[in-house]
């Protein structure tokens, strides 16, 4: 396939996803929402903070006003959601069908699909990410108790942040492939990728523990979008991480390319 081939099919796969009355919602909606949370909670923390006792100020992290367990759950749900949606409402619609007339070899479809999602979600949690740090560290430097960039930890955080949209979104494209209905594929996606994990919590076991130790949430709520990990033989380990961070989106590639690749439109 030759570069200008592949290029026409990410512009039309963008036009196609921008065309998606969600993806305007979705997208430009919920990052106002997640950064105006952001502010508010930064806000509370900044009018509270004569009250909090000793132990609270010692046990308070500026990371968390930033960038919450909400906040996180509110954008996989919201990225996992858009892939979903992405390749669900080429079927429901029928557009696939055109689309596989006009290129035959599915797998370029695929990639441009995943190449287009990827970047769309990765931008949109940088810009999270980036706008949740710099308006609640804004807000709480009035205190005395905002972080920096140079801050220990500070760049991981922001970086796992960031990569839970396209994690999410390229896991959703994997779901609704697999399911090509929209409630069923919204569902499980909020299921799987958000609420089940929010359950987990170490154990005794630790089978159990490596188990949990492979769920993107699971791993960002203990170990990455934390500035100080931890040393627990039942906790990931940072490298472990970032491994589940790679598995799930590659695992979900792969999915979606079989899955369009075999099954009848």
């Amino acid at each position: 396939m030759s570069a200008g081939r592949f290029r026409d099919l990410l512009v039309a796969e963008w036009i196609k996803l921008w065309s998606l009355r969600s993806t305007a919602w979705l997208v430009g909606l919920g990052t106002l929402a997640i950064v105006a949370f952001a502010a508010q909670s930064s806000l509370n923390a900044y009018q509270s903070w004569p009250g909090f006792t000793a132990m609270e100020k010692a046990m308070f992290s500026p990371l968390d006003e930033a960038f919450s367990g909400l906040s996180a759950s509110l954008l996989m749900i919201g990225a996992g959601s858009l892939g979903a949606l992405t390749i669900v409402g080429e079927y429901a619609t029928g557009l696939i069908r055109t689309t596989l007339v006009a290129v035959p070899a599915r797998h370029r479809v695929v990639a441009a699909k995943l190449t287009v999602v990827a970047v769309v979600t990765l931008a949109t949690g940088a810009l999270i990410s980036a706008g949740t740090f710099g308006v609640s560290q804004a807000i709480l430097s009035g205190r005395g108790v905002a972080v920096s960039l140079g801050d220990p930890g500070v760049l991981r955080v922001l970086a796992a942040n960031a990569l839970l949209a396209p994690v999410a979104a390229l896991t959703g494209m994997g779901i609704g492939a697999l399911l090509r209905h929209t409630a069923a594929a919204v569902v499980t996606v909020c299921a799987a990728l958000v609420i089940v994990p929010t359950f987990f919590r170490p154990t005794v076991h630790q089978w159990l523990d490596d188990l949990y130790a492979l769920v993107p949430f699971y791993v960002w709520r203990v170990c990455l979008g934390l500035p100080q990990v931890r040393e627990d033989p039942a906790l990931p380990t940072v490298a472990g991480s970032w491994a589940a961070f790679a598995l799930w989106p590659l695992a979900a590639a792969a999915v979606t390319l079989i899955v369009v690749r075999r099954r009848d439109v």
